[in-house]
């Protein structure tokens, strides 16, 4: 069984783009400037905003954190996103969500430029990647994508199920899965809420992606033997073992189904830090304008 270790594909990543940016600004360019926005103080937002900020310091970015209180209002939101898009000097924007319940997070998705929108969120990006066109890609699927490349995961003719049809996981990494080009190939089936024979499915998956949102709801009874398994649940249970007083688990009933797999992704240091990475990866392109002049 190979652990797929997102923290090693994820400084491979980081060291490939840190020598990019060290030569782009050699070359007379400002650095890659990524701004976030966090709404509230959030435990885990708040974490998450501190390591990609540190992700953008260890590659050579410019970062910038935009603090708002839990009761800013989503005109004052919406009024510093577009401050921020029409800022040329800052080359992507994120708004960590969830949001407060006071403001539609749809809407300020579609606020953010699509030429900014790192996150991947957008209309726009979507349709584009639903088409087979450049754009950016949603960070957490791009991730999974670059696990798999890095690993060198077979995926070609392969059944993959995605448990999980969110817009941000499920829905964009079914595409990416399914698209003419490695990693992909793969023939896929998509289960939901709504799927009434998933544990039949997934134990047909050679590769099994599970974005479900539910601590340990895959076990073994899910799972193929000699399958590969990525993890995407991320949730924090509380263990009087730690310091914290909780501990990182994912969707996956990882000690049970590890021993059936030839490959799977931990909890934690599996998915969460390839999607800062794919981050990290959809900055430079907009730095650099790949998809957008």
């Amino acid at each position: 069984m190979i652990l797929l270790d997102g923290r090693i594909a994820a400084a491979t990543i980081k060291e490939d783009l840190r020598l990019k940016v060290k030569d782009y600004i050699d070359s007379g360019n400002r650095a890659p400037h990524l701004a976030a926005i966090l709404v509230g103080n959030d435990p885990a937002s708040e974490t998450y905003v501190g390591a990609k900020d540190k992700a953008c310091h260890e590659i050579g970015y410019t970062s910038t954190i935009v603090k708002f209180s839990a009761t800013v209002s989503e005109k004052e939101l919406l009024d510093k996103i577009v401050e921020i898009n029409n800022n040329p000097e800052i080359d992507g924007l994120i708004v960590q969500l969830p949001l407060p319940k006071h403001i539609n997070e749809f809407k300020v998705t579609q606020y953010v430029s699509p030429k900014k929108d790192v996150d991947g969120f957008h209309s726009v990006n979507i349709g584009r990647l639903a088409q087979g066109l450049p754009g950016f890609i949603c960070a957490t699927p791009y991730g999974i994508i670059k696990l798999l490349e890095h690993y060198q995961i077979k995926t070609e003719g392969k059944h993959c199920v995605v448990i999980g049809r969110s817009n941000i996981v499920g829905t964009p990494v079914s595409l990416l899965m399914s698209r003419n080009k490695y990693p992909g190939n793969a023939s896929v089936t998509l289960c939901h809420s709504k799927s009434t024979n998933t544990i039949e499915l997934a134990k047909q998956a050679d590769i099994l992606i599970a974005a479900v949102g539910k601590e340990g709801i895959i076990s073994k009874d899910y799972i193929k033997p000699g399958s590969v398994v990525i993890d995407v649940g991320i949730h924090r249970v509380p263990s009087t073992e730690t310091k914290s007083g909780f501990r990182l688990k994912g969707d996956v009933k990882f000690d049970e189904v590890a021993p059936l797999t030839s490959a799977i992704t931990p909890v934690p240091g599996g998915v969460g830090a390839m999607t800062i990475a794919a981050l990290m990866l959809n900055t430079w392109s907009a730095a650099s304008r790949e998809y957008y002049q």
